[in-house]
């Protein structure tokens, strides 16, 4: 690929618009909101052909009890809601880990964009889990897009891994986050946004440790 797709920015801008919430994480104030996400993601279209764009989201609301739970209704319906808001971005990649609820969370945009997802085993070191994901990042075609879906204790890691700042942890209850990494600046910048149905109210506070 020369760049990435010029369709880009109106795509972010139409999800700017959707979910205001969106903020950049680049190691500055965080820029919220429609104008925020354009200062960072806008003017620079097609990007050059070192850049690369990283998408990344925790798997979706899994099933209750089993060493390897699927996905409940709610985890399906966002799942889906993960193909509409990338479905004007074409990937080249998708990544999973080897359980059931990463796998079933990218399954509708690996059948709509016919993709074949690369497993990547979820060791319990969490930092050798990332460089391996991260390796085969940086293994991809100059300016690739590639979606990852993880884990709550496995996307900071990784978006660490990958040269981005150092974000908190997920929580347990946190599932809309969806995260743009991208390169463009000679560094690595951030935008985490929501997608699909908004987490309950709370749910970003960390009163337990979270589960994976």
């Amino acid at each position: 690929m020369e760049d990435l797709h010029a369709d880009l920015l109106p795509i972010f801008g139409a999800i700017a618009l959707l979910y205001p919430g969106w903020a950049t994480v680049d190691g500055g104030p965080a820029r919220r909101g429609p104008a925020g996400l354009l200062a960072l993601l806008g003017g620079a279209l097609p990007l050059p052909a070192q850049a690369s764009l990283v998408i990344l989201v925790r798997h979706a609301e899994k099933a209750i009890g089993g060493d390897d739970p699927g996905l409940t209704m709610e985890g399906w319906a966002r799942a889906e809601a993960l193909v509409q808001t990338l479905s004007c971005v074409k990937l080249d990649g998708v990544i999973t880990t080897r359980y059931q609820r990463t796998r079933l969370t990218a399954a509708p945009v690996v059948k709509a964009q016919k993709l074949e997802p690369v497993e990547v085993a979820a060791s319990r070191d969490i930092t050798a889990h990332a460089a391996e994901v991260a390796s085969l990042v940086n293994a991809m075609p100059a300016g690739s897009a590639v979606l990852i879906v993880g884990h709550s204790n496995t996307l900071a890691p990784i978006i660490a891994a990958l040269g981005g700042p150092t974000i908190p942890e997920l929580c347990d209850g946190q599932y809309d986050g969806l995260f743009f990494l991208d390169w463009r600046h000679r560094r690595a910048a951030l935008v985490r946004g929501q997608y699909g149905a908004a987490d309950a109210p709370g749910a970003d506070g960390c009163h337990a440790p979270p589960a994976p």
